[in-house]
């Protein structure tokens, strides 16, 4: 249970409900627990008044008034249960909204090198499944644990005031199923990790299954993966048939433990009523007392296996929120926006996950306002410049700045605010055409998108949807083609105003007539603007000031134009090829 211990700083936040949802408890078990002496009472008055020869109606009334204050017993505890619910079972419901924020804002804070490593399925499955499972902890479990600890107690102290042998008797099996339920919640917790690892993993398979529909139905995979979700699935089911095979050895047990008390009860009690010992009124007492013992003796099995499947999932997701990010602000990080000047300065970086080097000693110096280009194959560390310059990852070698100052002295919003980036992939939220555009600078005006659109050459795509800037692009732009999802992409960067723009492959998916159209409108908006363009392809209708070419992490060729074309290497070779075919 120790994993459960950090969630007292909730308690302690929320302490004022869960001491008032504690008082309720009690009170209301107090009032579950008063029945049995009423009974006791009217039973031995009953009995007394037979003796004596007294009158039915006497009898009547006796039952009657005992019958009335059962009924307002009754309704006092239901009151105090009502508000026991409302008390701790709010409580845990605030604790889960603080606890799903906790973890969200902590996604927020892991750098990139984290999501690499980590599947989507297993994280989604933290902030859900996992904190679903340590509600229950926060909530049922406690309430249902302090009402058997205060039931326990009423019930024993009264039962202990009539007679100290017969109830000896009654609670001996007690020890027995505390020894049992300590035995099995080690089995059971084993098995809840267990289970909730494999739940990971099958919502990772049907979450990729959900992102690569398409590509599954266009590789005609359906049944191959069908088979191989139906393989974990039945791991699953049968890791949980198992759970609930052994958490099923609970409630005999207990049904087993409290029938042994009745009949003890019965068979003790009655003897010690034949000697004069007690009345029948206290056997009747102790039998109340039994009866109300039994469900929440019972749910003690019920409580052990939430709060085991509650210590691990805590326990998965305090590995998850102890993980610290690689890229962090400073302590003193500097809050002003980046200047337009960036300097590469032999940077080294090799991508820990997988052992590639994609820059080597690489070196680039771009002065303010300057257009540049970098050009290369897949793979020869294009996308890696972009990502060093944003600050997804820190080089191993060597040192990136940006108007003067390291990045690794920026604050990372200050820096990636003061950088406009369209990247390769098109990745765009279920939301409006508007908003999607909007998301990089979320207080921009109607205007102020509208000429991000033109920009883009996206304006008339925009007219021919249904609902215009309001139509809704569905789960990752699936309602849009590959070239209109880079243009509301593009549109997205430019409606910001920074320094640098950074383009990654942007314009990949258009074609050459919208691609010149665009090329032309960001001549003017970008003067005075530094401009990295990243690309595989040269972009005719340009000129750069500089051009670099990158293979295998390292420049093979740079300059102008006219000084490439004239040095007739790589660069004039492609040239020529491109074209040629254009």
């Amino acid at each position: 249970m120790k994993d459960l211990r950090s969630l007292n700083k909730y308690f302690v936040k929320y302490k004022l409900r869960l001491l008032l949802g504690l008082l309720f408890v009690a009170i209301s078990c107090k009032f579950a627990v008063m029945p049995g002496n009423v009974v006791k009472d009217v039973l031995d008055e009953v009995q007394k008044m037979i003796r004596e020869g007294g009158s039915a109606d006497a009898v009547f009334s006796i039952v009657f008034k005992g019958g009335m204050l059962l009924l307002g017993l009754a309704l006092l505890r239901g009151l105090f249960m009502f508000m026991m619910r409302q008390t701790i079972i709010v409580m845990s419901r605030h604790i889960e909204f603080d606890q799903k924020n906790e973890i969200y804002a902590h996604y927020q804070k892991l750098d990139a090198g984290f999501f690499k490593s980590n599947f989507t399925g297993d994280l989604m499955n933290r902030i859900s499944e996992d904190v679903s499972r340590v509600r229950m902890y926060t909530g049922p479990s406690i309430m249902y644990f302090t009402n058997v600890v205060f039931l326990v107690i009423f019930c024993v102290w009264d039962m202990l005031r009539v007679d100290v042998t017969l109830t000896l008797c009654v609670i001996a099996p007690l020890p027995l199923l505390a020894w049992s339920i300590f035995y099995v919640n080690k089995i059971i917790f084993r098995k809840s990790s267990k289970i909730q690892a494999q739940l990971s993993a099958l919502t990772t398979t049907a979450q990729e299954s959900y992102s690569g529909v398409r590509v599954i139905k266009s590789f005609v995979q359906e049944r191959n993966m069908m088979r191989f979700f139906e393989t974990n699935s039945e791991a699953y089911r049968q890791s949980t048939i198992n759970l609930s095979v052994t958490e099923a050895i609970y409630f005999p047990a207990m049904n087993m433990f409290v029938g042994i008390s009745m009949l003890s009860t019965i068979l003790i009690g009655g003897w010690f009523a034949i000697k004069g010992d007690i009345s029948t009124g206290n056997i009747a007492q102790f039998v109340i007392y039994i009866n109300l013992l039994m469900f929440p003796i019972s749910s003690i099995g019920m409580v052990a296996s939430m709060s085991q499947r509650a210590g691990a999932s805590q326990r998965r997701i305090d590995e998850f929120l102890q993980t610290q990010p690689d890229i962090v602000s400073p302590p003193s990080a500097v809050t002003a926006a980046p200047g337009g000047e960036v300097d590469f300065t032999n940077v080294t970086f090799t991508y820990s996950n997988t052992g590639i080097t994609a820059l080597s000693n690489f070196s680039l110096h771009i002065n303010p306002g300057e257009k540049v280009a970098i050009i290369g194959r897949t793979g020869s560390g294009k996308s890696t410049l972009a990502h060093m310059l944003l600050r997804m990852y820190d080089p191993e070698q060597g040192s990136v700045i940006v108007g003067g100052v390291d990045v690794r002295k920026y604050d990372t919003t200050a820096l990636r605010t003061g950088i406009s980036y369209a990247p390769q992939e098109a990745y765009l939220f279920s939301d409006t055409v508007f908003n999607n555009i909007r998301f990089g600078k979320t207080l921009a005006t109607e205007a102020e998108v509208k000429e991000a659109a033109r920009l883009a050459d996206f304006e008339k795509d925009i007219a021919s949807l249904q609902d215009g800037y309001n139509t809704m692009v569905g789960e990752r732009g699936v309602m849009l083609s590959g070239g209109q999802k880079q243009r509301l992409v593009l549109a997205r960067a430019l409606l910001k105003e920074s320094n640098i723009l950074l383009l990654d492959e942007c314009l990949s998916a258009v074609d050459t007539q919208t691609e010149k159209t665009i090329l032309g409108n960001l001549k003017t908006h970008l003067e005075g603007k530094t401009a990295i363009v990243i690309t595989h392809r040269i972009f005719t209708s340009w000129t750069f000031d500089k051009i670099i070419i990158l293979e295998h992490g390292a420049i093979a060729e740079q300059g102008t134009h006219a000084e490439l074309m004239e040095l007739n290497g790589r660069y004039a070779k492609l040239y020529r090829h491109q074209t040629e075919t254009d």
